[in-house]
């Protein structure tokens, strides 16, 4: 920037000064003297250049002045303390602007591994569901051909593959009635029938019904004592006997030949806690986590040559969450498994 551009108000009060001041003095020898010599006119300029200098130097002195006070009263009210106020601010925001940063990236990461993790569930998924249904389909399959091949005319075939068809259809409509049931618990369509009901009765129809399961595996189901007086839970009745069931048709399962299954009530406070022990063959501690899902399993070819959907445990945990009440597992290979779910105790 010019000087002319920087003190442009300095330069035009003094060109207006300096020629007010030539007129004024023009008009006042001209009332004096009607001729005006030439020198008067040099000189005339001279002092009005003089007179113009003059005020640009009065008003440019005044101006510098009037920014120098400016700038000091600025500088003045920026102490030292406001400085470093400003300075810890700075470094306050600089943290701050670091640490949602630092956050960002860890929530991105977080949710390209759950993402992943996902991914690899809903493969597992995919392949142990197609897996579930390959199975009795291919079997069902396999002996309508037999009987359309001409199988059907000798009736002790056709009889023996036709009940293993049926066996087939059974476990595809096991399958298919527990996904949708599991299905229905996710969505939160499947509602509750909640109501007072006695414990121990449930418990005695549930063992009667599995008698002959566990007759056919050698194993005992028991309760670890007799129970006098009735245990009253506030509870879905027909839900709570299937979570009963599953558990131990489970532990049938994996029990071993002579074992025992025994069914134990621990009272506490408002609750009391169902346990379900076995002495079979346990489960490694890196399977606990997992115990729960659809169609996972411990042992990949000896759990399916027992039949059943794979979807009990994860019916169980369905189950004891829509109560909103908690489910345990404990298990140690070669010593056998204990399951355990809270029921809410309610009065007479």
């Amino acid at each position: 920037m010019s000087i002319f551009r920087k003190y442009r108000i300095a330069f035009q009060i003094s060109l207006v000064l300096a020629i007010a001041s030539a007129s004024s003095l023009i008009i006042f020898f001209k009332l004096i003297t009607n001729e005006i010599p030439v020198t008067f006119y040099v000189s005339l300029v001279a002092v009005a250049l003089g007179i113009g200098a003059l005020c640009f130097g009065l008003i440019y002195f005044r101006i510098e002045k009037l920014i120098e006070q400016r700038v000091q009263e600025v500088y003045k009210n920026l102490s030292p303390v406001d400085s470093s106020q400003l300075d810890k601010s700075i470094a306050s925001d600089v943290t701050s602007i670091t640490n949602n940063l630092q956050k960002k990236n860890t929530d991105q990461h977080l949710e390209i591994e759950l993402l992943k993790e996902r991914e690899a569930y809903r493969k597992e998924f995919i392949g142990n569901i197609a897996h579930e249904l390959k199975t009795p389909l291919f079997t069902i399959q396999g002996y309508i051909l037999t009987l359309l091949d001409g199988g059907v005319k000798d009736k002790k075939i056709r009889k023996k593959y036709l009940n293993r068809a049926s066996k087939g259809v059974e476990r595809l409509i096991f399958i298919i009635r527990d996904l949708d049931l599991i299905t229905q618990f996710e969505a939160g369509i499947q509602n509750l029938s909640l109501k007072k009901f006695d414990l121990i009765p449930l418990i005695n129809n549930v063992f009667d019904l599995l008698e002959m399961q566990a007759s056919k595996r050698k194993i005992t189901i028991k309760l670890d004592k007799p129970y006098e007086q009735p245990i009253w839970v506030h509870a879905d009745e027909e839900r709570i006997m299937q979570v009963i069931t599953n558990l131990i048709v489970n532990s049938l399962k994996y029990g071993v030949t002579n074992g025992t299954t025994e069914l134990r009530l621990s009272l506490k406070d408002d609750k009391v806690l169902v346990t379900v022990t076995d002495n079979g063959e346990g489960i490694e501690e890196d399977h606990l986590p997992r115990l729960f899902e659809r169609f996972y399993r411990v042992d990949k070819s000896g759990s399916r040559k027992q039949g059943g959907s794979g979807l009990g445990l994860s019916i169980v945990k369905h189950i004891i969450d829509a109560h909103k009440e908690k489910l345990f597992v404990n298990s140690k290979p070669g010593i056998g498994s204990e399951f355990s779910f809270s029921l809410t105790l309610t009065e007479v």
